[in-house]
């Protein structure tokens, strides 16, 4: 049974996080580096910026996760009005591509760049791995549950009731994941995904993470993320959050710098 899981548009899930009714992982992860920093942000006084890379990242986990359908539903491929007198596409700093780009009503994709998340795609396909974990499931659900006296919600990458939480991640290289697991906090973040998830079922559930290279070869490789190293990660996020309920009671959210730090190693 997976009752426990709901869909609604990304837009709606963020801001329940963004106005600070739901803690998510982004967030905690923030609060983590500095409780004045997630503060700002819950109350508007930072600037929401999304890259070109982060807009491709989204198309390509609803292309390889969602499939082509639900692409199409939000995504179109075309690089825009042809320049009649060049018989070329117009540059996207030019006014004919701004007034076309603004009568669109999904998000556009640039050929180049759909071709690049073809690859991404089947990459992903020929992995054995994957393939078993993403043969059955669902994506983009929502789970929300209060955690530590917190509310908390995430939106999982795919979820299968037969193997786990499965997360996809690109990457420079397979080689250097491992280490990206550790330098962007994917391990706390899935850490915090599988504690809200059995907060609502009661089952302490697989974490897997599927990576694929944004270069060629363009492989794919999967992990599963240890019971220990997810214990030691969520013992560090229930810690931030007992840390959050004090700031939230007394109003103060320090940068985490106030004390004098001291430099004792070349």
């Amino acid at each position: 049974m997976t009752n426990f899981i709901i869909h609604e548009p990304a837009e709606s899930y963020h801001f329940r996080s963004r106005n600070g009714e739901y803690m998510s992982s982004h967030l905690l992860a923030d609060f983590r580096e500095s409780p004045a920093l997630y503060y700002k942000e819950i109350t508007g006084q930072t600037e929401e910026k999304e890259s070109a890379a982060f807009t491709l990242g989204r198309a390509a986990h609803s292309l390889i996760l969602e499939g082509r359908h639900a692409f199409d539903r939000d995504y179109i491929v075309c690089n825009g009005p042809v320049n009649p007198r060049t018989g070329e596409p117009f540059g996207k700093a030019t006014k004919a591509y701004a007034d076309w780009l603004a009568e669109q009503e999904r998000e556009v994709i640039s050929e180049k760049d759909f071709g690049f998340i073809m690859k991404l795609q089947a990459a992903v396909c020929v992995h054995p791995e994957a393939v078993k974990l993403l043969a059955n499931g669902e994506a983009e659900g929502v789970v929300r549950a209060c955690c530590n006296g917190v509310p908390c919600q995430i939106r999982m990458d795919w979820f299968n009731p037969d193997y786990g939480l499965a997360d996809l991640k690109t990457c420079d290289s397979l080689r250097w994941f491992e280490s990206d697991c550790r330098r962007y906090g994917y391990i706390h973040q899935m850490a915090f995904y599988r504690m809200v998830l059995r907060a609502v079922s009661g089952t302490t559930f697989p974490v897997y993470m599927i990576a694929v290279e944004k270069n060629e070869p363009f492989s794919a490789g999967v992990w599963k993320l240890t019971d220990e190293v997810l214990d030691l990660a969520e013992k560090t996020n229930k810690a931030a959050l007992n840390r959050y309920r004090e700031c939230d009671n007394s109003g103060v959210w320090p940068t985490g710098y106030e004390d004098l730090r001291i430099i004792d190693t070349l």
